[in-house]
């Protein structure tokens, strides 16, 4: 195999989990060596049909259990809630390459990249989890992330806007408080993995914000309305709730205008 998509389409509609991390390993490397083929060769899937393993189960937000961070069991809980949106996040990278066709080659290019260091943060949290004595899968995880992928499969802005431009954003806004939260418990590996997850966030989000432009760009669209629209429609007429890294997020792709309205509530 060295076609990017046929990397895709495996990572999405297989099962095996670490057969999923060696794809994306493998895709970059080939990459990297000048060996891959982005020439499409076939029509996308649809993403009714991706797979996902058995395990975990899979609960709306409001049937998590909640635990206290200062337990083991509250690690536990911690860490297996941020593997599972990492392991979602290779399938949100995945799919967006695999989705939007037509697209200028670096924009296949970034998102492989984002698959691949997606992969690396879940291994690295999943290593982590195991030294807490549970291992991904043996815990419930909520359902919603992967539905935002689902509700936004027909356009590329709406995908852009809601995965990275909103969700991953808001990893930038939550990460350092959480940095905060774990080295008070003396968790000094899980700093190092919450920090460098946070680093590469950076990269993904200004990813997102270059390609959204991009394509408002190419569409002829206004940028500051264009995401104001899809973040409306798709959160029910609401915006995202605060508090934002405003610093973090000028730097990565945010405009002061689209910042001074996601504050203004």
């Amino acid at each position: 195999m060295n076609n990017i998509f046929d990397f895709a389409k495996a990572c999405l509609y297989r099962v095996d989990i670490d057969e999923k991390l060696a794809l994306s390993k493998q895709a970059w490397q080939l990459y990297q060596q000048g060996n891959l083929s982005f020439a499409e060769n076939d029509e996308p899937e649809a993403i009714s049909k991706v797979q996902f393993p058995a395990q975990p189960e899979l609960l709306a937000p409001r049937f998590m259990p909640r635990r206290s961070l200062g337990s083991k069991e509250g690690m536990q809980a911690f860490y297996h809630s941020l593997a599972h949106i990492e392991f979602v996040a290779i399938y949100l990278a995945w799919d967006m390459l695999y989705r939007f066709r037509g697209l200028p080659e670096q924009f296949y290019i970034d998102w492989l990249q984002v698959a691949y260091e997606e992969s690396l943060h879940f291994e690295m949290i999943r290593e982590h989890l195991r030294t807490l004595d549970l291992d991904y899968g043996d815990l419930p995880a909520h359902q919603g992330l992967w539905e935002h992928a689902t509700d936004t499969d027909y356009s590329v802005l709406a995908r852009l806007v809601i995965i990275p431009r909103c969700m991953e954003a808001r990893g930038l806004d939550v990460t350092p408080t959480m940095m905060e939260k774990i080295a008070k418990f003396k968790d000094e590996k899980g700093v190092e993995i919450l920090t460098r997850i946070y680093e590469d966030e950076k990269t993904h989000v200004n990813f997102g914000s270059h390609w959204f432009n991009q394509q408002c760009d190419v569409q002829q669209l206004d940028s500051e309305e264009t995401f104001k629209h899809y973040l409306l429609k798709h959160f029910h007429q609401r915006k995202p709730k605060g508090p934002f890294n405003t610093a973090v997020r000028l730097q990565v792709g945010f405009t002061e205008n689209e910042m001074a309205w996601l504050e203004e509530q």
